[in-house]
């Protein structure tokens, strides 16, 4: 990609970032996540601990955000997992206390489908709704949550894997440190690029090819590096901490969700230009024609169409609303559109997802209920 051509599309996208409000939906992000770490946490824990246990797991995850957010926000985090893992007493509260760990852990997913759905224009009539479509979404989520365990657990099996190649390679040639680094920053590099392009394609309710979706994820991966050392140095070097007293590790648990939103919508923009400019929407990103664009015949004496109205392109116009042909009457609101039927892969994804929903329910429930027993009696 030459760079005339980057610093085009990346003009682009600050632009579209900035007209689709981006700041104000990474604090919407922000603020869902707080909410939604520890269920999200637990369940990927659940799902990696099986193959490596669930200390070993979840003390790799403490030790990735202690290089993220630092100690003060890994043990504001920490605490939270303890706190939401808790065994509940009784079957009925067991029971709900896991779907209340369900339904927080989706809560997040479900605000990123409304980000994503913004910025690839999906219309409202386009948008599903009903109790179906809400349990859709919700499972969709569940099983975005399930594969993230699934790469926790791809990358730990790489990072055991370099582990031991420098143990193994350590001293045979000068460098290796600087190899294994190089290594590592490539594996962490693909899992994120296979995770965004997951949630780019799969999450907005619109048809996102997989051609588009792969640059943009590899690009988005690339910010998500660089701003990550760039978030850390920041915590690092400021007093976020000390200045909030008791509430610092929440505090910059909130600045870098934050500020990580920022960079996915970025990237998510991107995506949308590049499929507009170079992708599978190529020619559809220029003006386009208003609904009532169509000619037709005048229905009564003395009626007029305006000329019809070009919608400029997204980079250039300052809101989402789409103007319409003036007409001497009123023209009626379209009727609201069915949506469109859930295609093959949908349903594998969705009952993929039920399945998985209902083994994790079933883990946790036992889990939950064996601590129970296990715990001693209250004095």
């Amino acid at each position: 990609m030459h760079f005339k051509l980057f610093y085009r599309l990346a003009r682009q996208s600050i632009a579209a970032w900035i007209d689709d409000y981006a700041p104000s939906m990474g604090a919407a992000i922000s603020y869902y996540t707080v909410f939604s770490i520890a269920p999200l946490l637990i369940i990927v824990i659940a799902v990696a601990g099986l193959v490596w246990g669930r200390d070993a797991v979840q003390g790799e995850i403490v030790a990735q955000l202690t290089g993220l957010i630092g100690q003060d926000g890994a043990t504001g985090v920490q605490a939270l997992i303890e706190s939401a893992n808790k065994p509940a007493a009784g079957v009925i509260a067991t029971l709900i206390s896991v779907g209340v760990l369900l339904v927080g852990a989706t809560t997040v997913f479900a605000e990123l489908q409304s980000a994503l759905d913004r910025i690839w224009d999906v219309p409202p009539s386009q948008k599903a709704s009903g109790i179906w479509a809400t349990l859709r979404a919700r499972l969709l989520s569940l099983g975005f949550i399930l594969g993230l365990g699934f790469l926790l657990m791809v990358s730990l099996v790489f990072s055991a894997g370099v582990a031991a190649f420098g143990g193994w390679a350590d001293g045979l040639f000068p460098g290796w440190e600087l190899l294994l680094q190089v290594v590592n920053t490539a594996i962490s590099l693909g899992i994120s690029s296979l995770l965004f392009a997951m949630i780019f394609k799969l999450m907005p309710q619109a048809r996102v090819s997989w051609r588009d979706v792969w640059v943009g994820a590899a690009v988005t991966a690339v910010l998500f590096e660089v701003g990550k050392a760039l978030i850390g140095l920041y915590i690092g070097k400021s007093s976020v901490t000390s200045s909030f007293a008791a509430a610092g590790s929440l505090v910059v648990l909130l600045v870098w969700v934050y500020y990580s939103a920022q960079i996915f919508l970025l990237g998510a923009e991107f995506t949308w230009v590049f499929a507009h400019e170079h992708g599978s929407l190529r020619g559809e990103a220029g003006t386009r024609m208003a609904p009532a664009a169509a000619a037709a015949p005048a229905t009564a004496a003395g009626s007029v169409l305006a000329p019809a109205v070009e919608v400029p392109r997204r980079s250039e116009k300052a809101d989402k609303t789409v103007p319409m042909l003036a007409t001497s009457a009123a023209a009626p609101s379209p009727a609201r559109r069915r949506t469109a039927r859930p295609t093959l892969k949908q349903r594998a994804i969705v009952y993929g997802a039920a399945s998985g929903a209902l083994l994790l329910l079933s883990f946790l429930l036992k889990k939950r209920l064996t601590r129970q027993s296990l715990a001693p009696p209250p004095y």
